[in-house]
């Protein structure tokens, strides 16, 4: 068998060169845009000790320039960030850059800015300081196959 690492995650091929084997959660990176990065920390923090690969951007304009777009499985966004905001980053994966499912957190709680995005699907619309349980059960709906 031969060893390698990825972000931190043991990746173990072996030796007729089938696909790397991965625990089922850390094959599906969570991408976490949030400009506060205290808060960017944090949700990283407790995703990781729940088992989960975690890629952490400080805008949504970092996030659409990374590879975040191809290989992130769900992604936890700030509405309200300098620059882009995450409703518009909804949007535009919306408008067809790529199909991946968004929860978002606030410390601003609007009514018309959560019905709009849950509306365009968003599986969450959480207010900070939210319970680390409301967050699992939206990411436990995200990574549903």
């Amino acid at each position: 068998m031969n060893f390698r690492s990825w972000s931190g995650v043991r990746i173990v091929h072996d030796r007729v060169g089938k696909r790397p084997k991965l625990n089922e959660k850390r094959d599906k990176t969570i991408a976490i845009v949030d400009d506060d990065a205290a808060a960017r920390e944090a949700t990283g923090s407790l995703l990781r000790s729940l088992g989960y690969c975690t890629a952490l951007f400080a805008s949504a304009e970092e996030f659409l320039a990374s590879e975040g777009v191809h290989t992130s499985a769900c992604i936890i966004s700030d509405v309200r960030m300098p620059g882009m905001s995450g409703v518009e980053l909804q949007q535009r994966l919306i408008d067809g850059l790529a199909e991946i499912p968004v929860i978002f957190v606030t410390a601003f709680a609007e009514e018309q800015v959560r019905r709009r995005v849950l509306a365009a699907g968003a599986l969450g619309y959480l207010t900070k300081p939210f319970a680390p349980h409301r967050l699992v059960s939206c990411l436990d709906e995200a990574m549903k196959e």
